[in-house]
């Protein structure tokens, strides 16, 4: 049986942060999918040459479009090599434009128990508004708002089997609380 958890979440919401304390609380090792994604979307035909041509023309927004293209077999793929765990998925992983590419995800994160959503308030205009003051240097050609696009879309909530607001906590609190959701342990029963 794999043991795993799993963090979803936008962008600036502590997936990373709380994926290392996790780790080191559980002695799992943690797994980032921003950093290994570029193998897997090679693996089925990414171009970086037409990356930049898109983000050149399009900007970012075209850019993270192009992305999802690539984003469902991204998450399998870690879900296939990775196991005994903590994996943070990168802000864009759950919420697609794509019905299909939303229910390949969905299908896959099914089987799998500990699937975090991470936002720092329940209120989703006052988590807005904190990620925003969080995200110091957006991208210069951001001409698109992703974190209201994130927590407005349906995508983390369908997928996330538990929800984790950490305003007003320590990583230190938020991580002892996914720690007891998960049962003290991680087991994907």
């Amino acid at each position: 049986m794999k043991n795993i958890i799993l963090l979803l979440g936008p962008v600036r919401t502590g997936k990373t942060t709380l994926g290392g304390l996790l780790s080191e609380h559980l002695g799992l090792p943690q797994v980032s999918l921003d950093q290994i994604r570029w193998r897997y979307y090679s693996e089925i035909g990414y171009d970086v040459g037409l990356a930049q041509t898109i983000r050149q023309r399009g900007g970012f927004l075209a850019l993270m479009l192009y992305w999802q293209l690539f984003d469902a077999y991204s998450v399998e793929r870690v879900l296939a090599e990775h196991s005994n765990c903590v994996i943070d998925f990168g802000a864009g992983v759950g919420v697609y434009e794509s019905q299909e590419q939303f229910a390949r995800v969905k299908r896959t994160l099914a089987a799998y128990r500990n699937v975090f959503l991470i936002l720092p308030s329940a209120d989703r205009r006052e988590s807005l508004q904190i990620l925003r003051e969080r995200d110091e240097e957006p991208p210069p050609d951001l001409n698109f708002d992703f974190n209201a696009h994130f927590l407005a879309h349906h995508g983390y909530y369908d997928l996330a089997k538990f929800t984790i607001y950490t305003k007003g906590r320590t990583p230190a609190e938020s991580c002892a609380e996914i720690v007891a959701l998960a049962g003290g342990q991680t087991s994907d029963a």
